[in-house]
């Protein structure tokens, strides 16, 4: 689930008029609920790091109900639906939001099976083969990332290399044992 390729980012998705110039503006903290999580392949548990740790690099996220941030956010699937909590820094819930994974649910698919490919492709196709799939795998994620971003108008601001990031982190969820 390669995710690390913000420049191939197209124009912006439509996004609510919340405020996300602003330093508070940000996640500083996130919690992934793993509980149905039994094991992941080693280069989805790296995947999963690393869209953790750009996301905390660098985000801008501002969800409409929460006040001022910085915000601490908590990540889980519940009744096929992706619900993230939204806390201050002292863990204090400041808002839930609910999304219904419907939507998504071809897509992550897709996902999963061209990302599978791309693993296979490294190990055995030229780097022109790889590429090929590199870009589908590409587009792909950036079709969730703006589709989450849709899903989320109103609701949650965010710009579109966190919600590239968000959306990595909704597929890992997605993974059971």
């Amino acid at each position: 689930m390669p995710d690390h390729d913000p420049d191939d980012a197209p124009g912006a998705a439509a996004n609510s008029a919340l405020d996300l110039t602003g330093e508070d503006a940000r996640i500083v903290h996130i919690t992934l609920d793993e509980r149905t999580v039994i094991r992941r392949s080693p280069e989805v548990e790296q995947e999963r790091a690393i869209a953790v740790y750009d996301l905390l690099e660098e985000n801008r996220f501002r969800p409409s109900e929460a006040g001022t941030g910085p915000y601490h956010l908590h990540l889980r699937i519940e009744e096929n639906r992706l619900i993230l909590d939204v806390r201050d820094t002292g863990e204090e819930l400041r808002a839930t939001v609910a999304l219904p994974l419907t939507p998504f649910r071809r897509l992550v698919r897709d996902y999963f099976q061209i990302c599978e490919s791309y693993y296979d492709a490294i190990k055995r196709l030229s780097p022109s083969q790889i590429e090929a799939i590199d870009m589908g795998r590409r587009g792909l994620h950036n079709e969730g990332s703006t589709l989450l971003q849709e899903r989320l108008d109103g609701r949650v601001a965010m710009d579109f290399p966190t919600a590239r990031r968000l959306f990595t982190l909704l597929c890992v969820l997605h993974i059971r044992g």
